[in-house]
């Protein structure tokens, strides 16, 4: 114990650990179940429903708002989805993926400034977050990993951690070219020279 009474370990101080797989795991079934109503009282924001109550479970005692807004945006995303996504990166990956014919990601304005905001906000960004998901939505992109979301948030205010500035990386990070297309390029300098 320290000083002021608390536990050393703010894990262990945690009573229900929190469990951002299970939740995602809990939310890809309503989607394959087709449990279209559960899905409908997660996206009222509002108001507290079961639904929200059942995700807050997942988070334990001290992360259940923030397991209650992602299953928010989990259910955004899947509004009307048969197949559930269970995502792939961060959201500063996922952001990549917003655009359109003129360009996406950094290449797209829309999408730079939605991650500014984004990034910008000391306190998590949840209005923001929902405009990018919704954004993701609308271009048929893949979401962010919703157990990577999750943990991202809970250490949002984490100085170590620095997930804001991750994210700004990873948005910004410039695309790999595959090995095939860097051999095709090299061959055509050769034919030329």
């Amino acid at each position: 114990m320290t000083e002021d009474g608390s536990l050393d370990d703010p894990v262990a101080a945690d009573v229900f650990p929190h469990d951002s797989a299970a939740l995602t795991a809990w939310l890809t079934t309503l989607v394959r179940n087709r449990e279209y109503g559960t899905l409908a009282d997660l996206r009222r924001a509002k108001e507290p429903t079961n639904a929200h109550i059942r995700a807050g479970w997942y988070g334990g005692d001290k992360h259940r708002e923030i397991f209650e807004k992602v299953a928010f945006l989990f259910a955004i995303y899947h509004q009307g989805r048969p197949v559930p996504s269970y995502g792939y990166g961060s959201l500063g990956a996922a952001a990549r993926r917003i655009g359109d014919g003129t360009g996406r990601g950094p290449d797209n304005p829309g999408a730079q400034r939605l991650l500014d905001r984004v990034v910008a906000s000391r306190r998590i960004p949840w209005r923001h977050l929902q405009h990018a998901i919704t954004r993701l939505r609308a271009c048929d992109q893949a979401p962010p990993s919703w157990a990577q979301l999750t943990e991202d948030l809970i250490r949002w205010n984490d100085r170590k951690a620095r997930v804001a500035y991750q994210w700004s990386v990873e948005f910004h990070t410039p695309a790999t070219r595959s090995r095939a297309a860097q051999s095709k390029q090299t061959t055509r300098k050769d034919a030329t020279t």
